[in-house]
């Protein structure tokens, strides 16, 4: 989101490479600037896994959220926790970790007894420093896709593959196998989206250069990654229960803003007097689709776009930057429709096809994880039926058709599908 001048990772950063020349007016664009690792993209390289000894009450909590919810016991136990200074973080990847320690506590904390027994204020010895890490990264205080996605793993064998058998999670909310298999599924979305990220400087590049032949070659691998996504998308239905995702899960991924559990938003003790709101975590969080959209040239409707463009601000800084920067970049779909060269235009249009693919089934994924549970839910309630053995009676009504951002989830999908159908035509 906004790794600024904070310390980042020292991992090699992807280079444009070019074989023409671009003018003296005319930088190459690069990814350089935006911290963007050229093994893994947007997630961050090998977080943390612990804090320096000083933090140990926050890590002792966070490491074990879960057994404290379903004890009830989270709460009691946050607000014995003594209230520590933040200065003594240091590098990026200790922020990043305790963004994510004090995230998973907030979502617990809030949560812990479901919708119905909310609070109003989260106590001050984890709104203050929740709310200073939070400003040094640039980050909002409210678990992140950049926090519980990016920066929640580790390999079990340092030296093995980066695959569901050797990932694990550094910090888990309830949901037990799905969550651990919806979270790490995600950053293999992520993973498989790379080669389209390393893509676009040669794309921009040669858009500046006239270089047809350079373009078309790029757009061929960011068509191939594109549909390395939905590849990976698809093993949600192996990992995740629907069941589970929408009746155990989601609630701890749901913000105070959009929700009306919480009209009100959430008091962060010791910050403000004021309530804030803030959106849960979402998909559409990730940096991935919005680079997409702003290099094939998809221009989303009124509603659709505010809401994306605020998803914006719970990216890492860097990387909103990277697709506010593309988006003033010379239009790769008026030099596709300029050049008239059959390669190229087909290879632009082998793109848009791919994204239209991966966000239909998107839309599939959602409607078999949260639209069909929720007709099962309200057809429980109807009936009286609100049983325990039924895990998707346990769902917060609140959210029943809403994703955990807060967007009408269907339609807003639906339309942001329909916009990226609108680039076909180079008329």
């Amino acid at each position: 989101m906004f790794m600024g001048h904070i310390g980042v990772p020292t991992k090699k950063l992807v280079k444009a490479s070019m074989d023409t020349t671009i003018t003296d007016t005319q930088k190459p664009f690069s990814l350089d600037p935006y911290h963007v690792s050229e093994e893994f993209g947007f997630i961050l390289p090998a977080p943390l896994a612990e804090l320096p000894p000083y933090y140990q009450p926050w890590m002792d909590i966070a490491q074990h959220v879960t057994e404290l919810i379903y004890s009830h016991m989270l709460r009691s136990h946050i607000l014995k926790m003594p209230l520590l200074n933040t200065q003594l973080l240091e590098s990026h990847r200790e922020l990043r970790l305790a963004h994510l320690a004090l995230g998973v506590m907030t979502m617990g904390y809030v949560w812990q007894e479901g919708e119905d027994d909310t609070v109003k204020m989260l106590p001050r010895n984890l709104a203050i420093p929740y709310c200073e890490v939070s400003q040094r990264l640039g980050l909002p205080p409210i678990l992140t896709h950049a926090d519980a996605i990016l920066a929640n793993w580790r390999k079990r064998d340092p030296q093995g593959l980066f695959d569901m058998e050797n990932l694990e999670l550094l910090v888990t909310l309830p949901g037990g196998d799905s969550v651990r298999g919806f979270f790490m599924v995600t950053l293999l979305v992520e993973l498989a989206a790379v080669p389209a990220i390393k893509s676009i400087p040669l794309v921009i590049n040669g858009v500046q250069c006239g270089d047809a032949e350079t373009v078309t070659r790029a757009l061929e691998e960011f068509s191939q990654a594109i549909q390395g996504m939905t590849d990976a998308l698809k093993l949600m239905h192996v990992y995740v229960k629907p069941e589970v995702f929408y009746g155990i899960m989601r609630i701890y991924l749901s913000g105070w803003k959009d929700n009306s559990s919480m009209p009100a938003g959430l008091v962060y003790e010791g910050v403000q007097a004021e309530p804030m709101e803030y959106s849960g975590g979402s998909a559409a969080q990730s940096s991935l689709l919005h680079c997409f959209d702003e290099l094939l040239g998809v221009k989303h409707e009124a509603m659709s776009g505010a809401f994306l463009t605020r998803m914006r601000n719970y990216m890492p800084p860097s990387h909103k930057r990277l697709i506010q920067d593309i988006s003033l970049q010379p239009s790769l779909r008026g030099f596709v429709q300029q050049q008239a060269c059959e390669p190229l235009t087909a290879a632009f249009q082998l793109c848009v096809t791919k994204l239209l693919a991966l966000r239909n089934y998107h839309i599939n994924v959602v409607s078999l994880f949260i639209i069909v549970p929720a007709a099962r839910a309200r057809q429980l309630r109807n009936q009286g039926n609100i049983s325990q053995e039924e895990t998707v009676s346990r769902a917060p009504r609140a959210l029943e058709e809403k994703g955990t951002g807060g967007s009408d989830i269907m339609s807003f999908l639906k339309t942001v599908r329909d916009r990226t159908r609108d680039v076909f035509n180079l008329k």
